[in-house]
């Protein structure tokens, strides 16, 4: 039962104190289940971010289901799902009546638009965090290099870029492997 309690604690901290939504919580899921914890490894937290990008449903949530399930099985995944969901309902019912005042609120403006910024700030460490750690070879740069392009300057759509790179990369490791 210990154990259960210490999963959803930690999912309801990282819950709790990041904004920005999945890729923003890369830091503070690396610092908590890998450099703490010790739960998974950083190529598992890469696993389990490729795959809650390619499946339905909010990318930190799935995460957090993943990484529960890899450390207590079924009921590991439902308690680290619960405890990273319950702090944003907790926050969202606390002030759903006050939608409306806060976005009429110009300090409240300003406080957002910063944390904006501080979000973006998060999301470019992580991707050169991500670069570093997963490209390391003149093939995933030319990989990547490609994506950004088709995304980021060519208007193509994210998920044909993830697909396309997968296939690229299965045909590379079945090549290989003749």
């Amino acid at each position: 039962m210990k154990e259960y309690i210490k999963i959803f604690t930690i999912f309801f901290k990282i819950g709790l104190f990041t904004f920005g939504g999945g890729y923003a919580m890369l830091p503070m899921f690396r610092k908590e289940l890998i450099e703490k914890e010790g739960y998974i490894s950083e190529d598992e937290l890469m696993d389990f971010y490729s795959l809650g990008q390619c499946t339905p449903g909010i990318i930190a949530v799935n995460v957090a289901t993943f990484t529960g399930y890899k450390i207590k099985a079924t009921l590991g995944a439902v308690v680290a799902t619960l405890g990273i969901v319950f702090p944003s309902l907790i926050v969202i019912l606390g002030i759903a009546g006050f939608v409306e005042k806060f976005f009429e609120c110009e300090s409240f403006l300003h406080i957002a638009n910063g944390i904006r910024i501080g979000v973006v700030m998060l999301l470019l460490n992580e991707v050169i965090v991500i670069f570093r750690k997963n490209v390391k070879n003149f093939f995933q740069v030319l990989m990547f290099v490609m994506a950004v392009f088709f995304v980021g300057f060519g208007g193509g759509s994210s998920v044909w870029a993830v697909l396309v790179a997968g296939c690229i990369g299965g045909i590379k490791f079945v090549r290989g492997r003749r």
